[in-house]
């Protein structure tokens, strides 16, 4: 078997070209592994199976018609991280509980950024809560975005779901701690790199379960009779020497609840 990988290097609009140079080259399955490149798999085929891991609603974003008959020639797996969205800031209140100004860094390059966006702002209104959301797509925004965030005086950051901060987990844990802001991000990379804490669903996990469906359609199972499989497996990672140097406790609570506690 031979794999053909195809990288845009964070580059959205290469993603239709080479989506449509894997089907010329008749692959037999595409596996995009983020929403923008599954949008691009799905416009170059009708025909290949597409196995995609996603952080949006599949449904809303186009993908499939339902999860559980996904039709046609996609599957996959599909984190639904905005409905962890409303919970992040939820954790962020109930670590920071005098704080009713939040900001929050979204990318609006991603798909699901909007719907996001507009979970949050609900969220928001239910606790009483504002947001300041400040976009950032480049690494040019980043450093402008944290220092307005600090102008702001913000209880704490919420990092958006996107590819963009996904691999930029160092950089926002740095710029976090140079401005002393607590920060939550979907990305257990995060906490790991230093930053507060991360909730959301587990990466590892996804590319997985997108691997064992990939192996059933090499074996000839038809996309359409597999329903996209939704993120079971959610994780909340706790960073006690970021929070000490924030003047930060995490409540009894955090510490019971968490998956993984870095010391």
């Amino acid at each position: 078997m031979a794999i053909e990988y195809r990288w845009a290097e964070m580059q959205a609009d290469r993603l239709p070209a080479l989506a449509a140079d894997l089907v010329r080259r008749r692959v037999a399955v595409i596996v995009p592994n983020t929403t923008p490149a599954a949008l691009a798999a799905k416009a170059a085929t009708t025909t290949i199976p597409i196995v995609f891991a996603t952080g949006g609603d599949p449904v809303a974003l186009g993908l499939v018609v339902s999860l559980n008959r996904p039709g046609a020639n996609l599957t996959g797996f599909a984190a639904l991280t905005g409905e962890l969205v409303p919970k992040r800031l939820q954790l962020v209140r109930d670590l920071i509980p005098n704080a009713a100004l939040f900001g929050v860094l979204a990318d609006p390059a991603f798909p699901a950024t909007p719907s996001a966006i507009a979970d949050l702002r609900a969220a928001a209104r239910t606790l009483g809560l504002q947001l300041v959301v400040v976009n950032a797509s480049m690494d040019r925004d980043l450093e402008p975005a944290f220092a307005t965030f600090s102008q702001q005086h913000v209880g704490a950051v919420l990092v958006s779901d996107s590819i963009f901060y996904s691999r930029r987990t160092e950089q926002l844990a740095a710029l976090a701690a140079r401005h002393a802001l607590p920060a939550i991000s979907p990305y257990r990379e995060y906490a790991l790199a230093g930053g507060l804490m991360s909730y959301g669903s587990s990466l590892g996990y996804a590319q997985h379960q997108v691997g064992i469906y990939t192996g059933r359609i090499l074996k000839g199972e038809k996309p359409a009779d597999l329903p996209v499989e939704q993120a079971t497996k959610i994780e909340l990672t706790l960073n006690l020497k970021t929070a000490k140097a924030l003047g930060i406790e995490f409540p009894a609570g955090f510490l019971v609840r968490a998956d993984e506690v870095i010391e």
